[in-house]
């Protein structure tokens, strides 16, 4: 019957829903999937069926059971054979009719076919195969390689051969024994060598590496996108493998890699093409630019990678399995890698993988080594003073902030002192956007009537008015970016320290802390100055805090209430005492260098707060500072007594303490720790004749300038290159810690050098004319006349 099944229409497919279309599709994958698993059964048992053929021997048939009766075997017979007479005539018939066919006995009785069906043409080979006759399994069982098989007359005749055993043992002995024999042929005796041959063949290696970086080095500067494969050659260089120059080739190629990738990197950030661009015909030009950037961005990553396991391999203690550098040698290799590193910081920080860089630079200002510390270090604030932008400063802050958080406060202050170093300013904000903004020189009048005709001068007039309107539009949002960028730097800096404040008061943070907040206090929100003020003289009158400690704490909250803090209504007067009593701890030893933060508290506690300063006050600290200027360096002393005639120039009546009469009942208390209660309207400044014979002879100008009253004119004024100076500038100039005298010694005058050598000549012309009439006297010959004369008279 032919198939009538109708196609579906494409209504009836429209009709049909997507559950049974996909219904159909699965059944469809199963039935394949069915029928492969199917023929995938049938070859396995096929195969089976070929190995068994071959290594199994069936049992024996069972022989019939003999017995013998008259000397002559008899089969017996079967207990379960019929009897004939039991049958009937025709079953017995028949019997016999079939016993004559040959059929009969060559049929398989167990199958149900009927005995006149036809032969067939293929036989099964599993019957072939059971019809061999077969062996016991004396021998091993061979592997076989099956082949095609052949087809003949009786049907197909499967293929097989065995697959060879080989002696492996014997054949690892053979390949032993030809290596051997191949190592004494090729072997020869090394030629022992003197230490000085070894010497001058390791320079001699060592010059032609050499050679060869700075043939690669001069030929990649001079044409870099021409030669990108010269740079990935000298890259390989870093695993050089000689172990008498591994260590010096791989620093030579660190830092040669170093200055090349600082060279041949553009100005902006390469970013990589998309699919589109990459899809686009472009000119030969800028294909090739194309591959330039991608094989130098490629480079520069392998190199950071090579670096950064350079430095990992340190950390770890982590020899190589090739051992050409030793464990000693990897800290000089890590100290090349970490240098490098910190010069792309700082040269590189608008390239790509600047980032990387800072996360693998940051926790390193943390290492235990002093000098990678140190480098780090420094490389983070030449990347602050130089980032005019912010970006890569605000990368490295957070870094930073990471850092101080997982390591549970427990970093060097090295770590955040960094941040005192950030551009964050309204002066240098200011200054940066004109810097940044780009000029464009214009045409003059007199250009354009000369050069240009009067349509030209019209078109020119309209196209300078768009371009100056451009320029402002790019200068304003760069400096708004830019505020942004500040703005959350300062915020994640503000959160580091706020928690270290509230977390970590007892941590070795808070100076560098405090100090940070002294600097930044003008920059904090409003909302937070009575909580900080609060904070900070809770940690004052804890007296966990050193003097140092307590004096950034003065800073930070006189800075506070400096700036945005005017509207606040705070009485600083604790803060006042807590200087006034920390003054007697200064000393000209090792805290001789703290007077800088003193002269920095007073200038913003006396000199910006006048009219909040009582006269009590002012004069109590006037005579305090007078006393610790005697007990510190020259340098000190000469802060001390500029920020004493600030003093007197700025707050009336100072001149109280140069009269010896007294001003009002008490006694002057130099020992009462309260400035308003010391009575110190009832001394006088005699501290300022004893520093007016000091030997230092700027010390000895300022006291005597205290002395006449601070006048700023008139015989008992200052130079001005004393007088236009702060107390601060005047304590670092006049440093002393080269160990020098600061001024230096002025040398003797020659008057004098000639007077004592005329005095000299003139003691030695005496003494030879003493010498020479003692020895005349001593030489002359004796009168025995005389002598007896004298004698016999006496």
């Amino acid at each position: 019957r032919k198939n009538t099944k109708r196609v579906p229409s494409f209504r009836k497919l429209l009709r049909t829903s997507q559950i049974k279309i996909d219904n159909k599709l699965k059944n469809k994958q199963y039935k394949q999937k069915s029928a492969a698993k199917k023929y995938r059964k049938e070859q396995k048992k096929l195969r089976e069926a070929v190995r068994d053929a071959i290594s199994r021997k069936p049992f024996p048939l069972e022989e019939h059971k003999k017995k013998q009766v008259g000397g002559k075997w008899e089969e017996k017979e079967e207990e379960d054979a019929l009897p004939l007479d039991m049958m009937d005539e025709d079953d017995l018939k028949l019997m016999e009719d079939l016993a004559q066919k040959a059929s009969f006995l060559t049929r398989d009785l167990s199958s149900n076919e009927p005995v006149h069906i036809k032969k067939r043409k293929r036989e099964s080979v599993i019957e072939k195969y059971e019809k061999v006759p077969r062996r016991l399994q004396t021998e091993p069982e061979k592997e076989l390689i099956h082949l095609l098989p052949i087809k003949d007359k009786s049907g197909i005749i499967p293929q097989a051969v065995e697959k060879p055993v080989l002696d492996v043992a014997h054949d690892e002995e053979e390949d032993t024994e030809e290596v051997e024999e191949a190592e004494d042929f090729n072997e020869e005796p090394m030629p022992i060598l003197t230490p000085e041959e070894m010497a001058a063949q390791r320079r001699q290696k060592l010059q032609e590496r050499k050679m060869h970086i700075a043939v690669l080095a001069s030929a990649i500067l001079s044409e870099p996108d021409g030669n990108m494969k010269k740079l990935k050659e000298l890259r390989a260089m870093l695993m050089e493998q000689d172990p008498n120059v591994a260590v010096i080739v791989r620093k030579l190629v660190m830092v040669s890699l170093m200055e090349i990738f600082k060279d041949i990197a553009p100005s902006y950030k390469i970013r990589p093409l998309t699919e589109a661009e990459k899809a686009t015909k472009v000119k030969k030009e800028t294909q090739k630019l194309r591959e330039f950037e991608e094989g130098l961005v490629s480079q520069y990553k392998f190199y950071l990678e090579n670096l950064e396991q350079t430095i990992k391999d340190w950390k770890q203690r982590k020899l190589k399995k090739s051992n050409v550098i030793s464990l000693k040698a990897y800290k000089g290799l890590a100290e090349v890698a970490v240098k490098c590193l910190c010069e792309l910081l700082v040269a590189l920080p608008h390239f790509n993988f600047h980032n990387n860089i800072i996360v693998l630079i940051v926790p390193l200002m943390n290492d235990p080594s002093k000098m990678i510390s140190e480098l780090c270090v420094e490389a983070v604030k030449k990347l602050f003073k130089q980032d005019k932008l912010g970006y890569a400063s605000l990368g490295v802050v957070k870094v930073i902030s990471g850092l101080v958080k997982g390591r549970n406060y427990n970093v060097r202050p090295e770590v955040l002192k960094v941040f005192l170093h950030l551009r964050i300013k309204e002066v240098e904000l200011q200054k940066d956007s004109e810097d940044i903004a780009p000029k464009k020189k214009f045409m003059t009048y007199k250009e354009k009537r000369k050069n240009l005709s009067r349509m030209q001068r019209k078109w020119k007039k309209a196209e300078e008015k768009l371009e100056r309107e451009l320029l402002e539009a790019e200068a304003s949002e760069s400096k708004e970016k830019k505020l942004k960028l500040h703005t959350e730097t300062l915020n994640i800096v503000f959160v580091t320290y706020f928690r270290i404040l509230k977390k970590a008061q007892k941590s070795p943070l808070l100076p560098a802390v405090l100090e940070g907040l002294a600097k930044f206090a003008h920059l904090i929100n409003v909302e937070f100055f009575d909580d900080l003020l609060i904070v900070l003289h809770s940690l004052i009158a804890s007296g966990d805090l050193s003097y140092r400690e307590s004096l950034h704490c003065i800073l930070s909250a006189f800075h506070i209430l400096s700036g945005q803090g005017d509207v606040l209504n705070i009485d600083p007067m604790k803060f006042y005492t807590h200087l006034y009593k920390t003054l007697f701890s200064l000393h000209a030893g090792g805290t001789n260098e703290d007077i800088g933060i003193v002269l920095q508290c007073l200038d913003v506690m006396f000199a910006k707060r006048r009219k909040q300063v009582s006269q009590q006050r002012a004069l109590a600290f006037l005579k305090r500072l007078s006393i610790l200027a005697l007990h510190v360096l020259p340098n000190s002393s000469v802060g001390i007594l500029a920020t004493n005639r600030v003093f007197m120039q700025t707050f009336p009546k100072m001149d109280l303490l140069l009269d010896n009469e007294s001003q009002g009942s008490g006694v002057y208390l130099p020992e009462l720790d309260e400035p308003e209660h010391c009575n110190a309207q009832n001394t006088a400044l005699w501290e300022l004749r004893l520093l007016q014979r000091h030997y230092h002879p700027i010390v000895q100008k300022l006291a005597s300038h205290l002395i006449a009253g601070a006048p700023t004119e008139g015989s008992g004024a200052l130079p001005l290159d004393l007088s236009q100076r702060s107390a601060t500038e005047l304590f670092e100039t006049y440093c002393m810690k080269g160990m020098t005298f600061n001024p230096p010694v002025a040398s003797v005058t020659p008057r004098r050098k000639d007077t004592f050598s005329q005095m000299d000549s003139f003691v030695d012309e005496e003494l030879k004319k003493q010498l020479q009439e003692h020895i005349s006297e001593t030489h002359k010959p004796l009168d025995f006349a005389k002598h007896l004369k004298e004698s016999s008279l006496a």
